[in-house]
């Protein structure tokens, strides 16, 4: 060990740096275990508050499934199957048919597709590929703002604007030019099937529009850019690289849509002329479920007509939800893998 120099001071241990010294009062321990303490249960809350919120649709539901199928048990066993294929609807004599109600609730939801389904994809492919941005936006809103107006104001507006436009010029001209066919003949009167179907097909525009306008926006940019580099035209690069990968979606749209039209009520009533027959003529007054329920659901005394109501509300409930969730299945092939795509 080196000799110290003489007259340097001792040498003394090394001390420690003394830094800052972290101490908790009490009263501050205290405060952390209380907020510890309601963070857990504010979590517990919500997490419960959150699974009731999910499982009260789940009941909401069933419930509903229930009341239907207790109240419409009367005319399930009076009737059976034989229900849904008997023409007579005569509460008079207890006699008791849903036949007419299901065709004529097929015959409107299907004619309203053939008017909207061309109409709502045209938009959607216009919006999303060749619109000018200045006016895609402005299109897109007033679009969906047609799902906004209430069915009782489409049902006045097809009363005093499209009936007359049917009884005066359309129905005239397509019982001269299309009679012979069988689906134009009769006295064109403008209230009838007809006139159901197209006003619900444009109370179903923009759900079908929405839909494929959602699905093609999920198709990839470089799906279109592939198709164009390849010397595709803009028609061939929508019809090959957008339409034909949105294909399923569009077509959960058009289900969905679909449902929407089973199920409308005021607006069909007030324009589809409200009798129980089943004609060939989309000229022909007709009924649908949804009608049939609105119409004569307060009039109805006898047990049996009570029960017989409920039940074609039961089999109305059943088929919009079957068709919802075929529809939203559709929809999900297309959706589920779009960040992945978009970013491939």
């Amino acid at each position: 060990m080196a000799n110290r120099a003489v007259g340097a001071p001792p040498l003394t241990p090394p001390q420690p740096i003394a830094g800052p010294q972290l101490t908790t009062k009490p009263d501050e321990r205290v405060a952390v275990v209380i907020r510890d303490r309601s963070s857990r249960w504010a979590d517990a809350t919500f997490h419960v508050a959150m699974v009731s919120c999910g499982v009260s649709i789940l009941l909401l539901v069933g419930i509903i499934i229930y009341e239907l199928v207790t109240k419409g048990s009367l005319a399930w066993h009076a009737f059976g199957w034989k229900f849904f294929f008997a023409h007579d609807w005569d509460p008079v004599n207890d006699q008791f048919g849903a036949l007419p109600f299901v065709y004529g609730t097929i015959v409107s939801s299907v004619l309203a597709l053939i008017i909207s389904v061309p109409l709502a994809v045209g938009v959607a492919v216009f919006i999303t590929e060749m619109s000018p941005r200045w006016l895609r936006a402005p299109l897109a809103f007033t679009t969906e703002l047609l799902a906004a107006i209430p069915s009782v104001i489409y049902g006045l507006w097809a009363i005093f604007v499209l009936v007359p436009l049917l009884r005066l010029h359309l129905e005239p001209w397509l019982g001269r030019y299309f009679g012979w066919t069988g689906l134009f003949e009769g006295a064109p009167y403008g209230i009838g099937m007809l006139a159901a179907g197209i006003i619900l097909a444009i109370m179903i525009i923009p759900i079908i529009s929405s839909i494929t306008r959602e699905v093609m926006t999920a198709v990839p940019q470089q799906q279109r850019e592939a198709v164009l580099a390849l010397g595709a035209t803009r028609w061939e690069m929508i019809r090959t690289g957008v339409l034909r990968n949105a294909r399923a979606g569009i077509l959960g749209g058009v289900i969905l849509g679909l449902g929407r039209a089973l199920g409308e009520t005021m607006a069909v009533t007030m324009v589809i002329g409200n009798r129980a027959e089943v004609a060939k003529s989309l000229f022909a007054p007709g009924y649908t479920m949804a009608s049939v329920i609105a119409n004569e659901f307060s009039e109805a005394t006898g047990d049996l007509y009570l029960s017989s109501l409920v039940q074609i509300g039961l089999a109305l409930f059943l088929v919009t939800i079957i068709v919802n969730i075929v529809a939203q299945l559709l929809v999900w092939t297309v959706t589920r893998g779009t960040p992945a795509r978009s970013h491939a």
